[in-house]
């Protein structure tokens, strides 16, 4: 099905190209969203009438989307969830979670313009791709983690795999001061019942 471009899409063309698409993404995409219209004589004639218009439209909307793409590109947003000790999220953060996180923070993000090849099912810092404009995107970073404190450590650039060496390490040294306390106290219990022997020894001695 031949289509016109009403805007840049990715891997496909220019406003104002003629490209050739499979229907259902014609159907189901591109003419719902507005990105094209059928390429029909009287659509392309009317394409060329309002060209000028449309161009002009583009322009001041990618002027926009630059601006605010220069705030929000390499912004970090918080996303606190659950998880197992080895990083594994108990769920995932989607597409909605992000632009909550971001449109808490005070950026008018929608989930549609958020792309993610994947659900993020692991904690860490994680680059994320929004959509501004057709020519204009961001790369935001979302910090997922189990605390704020948590997330402050990643943010210093610590994976959960080096904060639960650390902890462990913390652990065990813990435990180590825990026994050398408990050797130290038998010690000192030694030498006492050393010291009460000897005394009764030199008592009977005297005697």
């Amino acid at each position: 099905m031949q289509v016109i471009l009403l805007q840049r899409v990715a891997k496909l063309g220019q406003m104002g190209d003629v490209v050739d698409v499979k229907p259902g993404y014609a159907r189901n995409y591109l003419l719902p969203q507005q990105k094209a219209l059928s390429a029909s004589k009287a659509n392309i004639e009317a394409f060329e009438g309002q060209k000028a218009q449309l161009e002009a439209q583009n322009l001041e909307t990618k002027k926009e989307a630059d601006a605010m793409a220069a705030k929000l590109n390499g912004q970090q947003f918080i996303v606190i969830r659950s998880a197992s000790d080895a990083g594994a999220l108990y769920g995932s953060v989607t597409t909605r979670d992000a632009a909550e996180a971001a449109t808490a923070e005070g950026f008018t993000v929608d989930r549609k313009q958020v792309v993610l090849s994947a659900p993020i099912k692991y904690l860490g810092v994680h680059n994320v791709q929004v959509i501004l404009h057709p020519e204009v995107e961001a790369t935001i970073e979302l910090n997922v983690a189990r605390s704020v404190e948590e997330s402050e450590l990643q943010a210093a650039g610590k994976s959960i795999q080096e904060l639960a060496a650390e902890e462990e390490a913390a652990a065990e040294f813990e435990i180590s001061e825990l026994f050398d306390d408990i050797g130290s106290a038998a010690s000192e219990d030694d030498d006492l019942a050393e010291v009460v022997s000897s005394d009764e020894e030199t008592s009977d001695e005297d005697k």
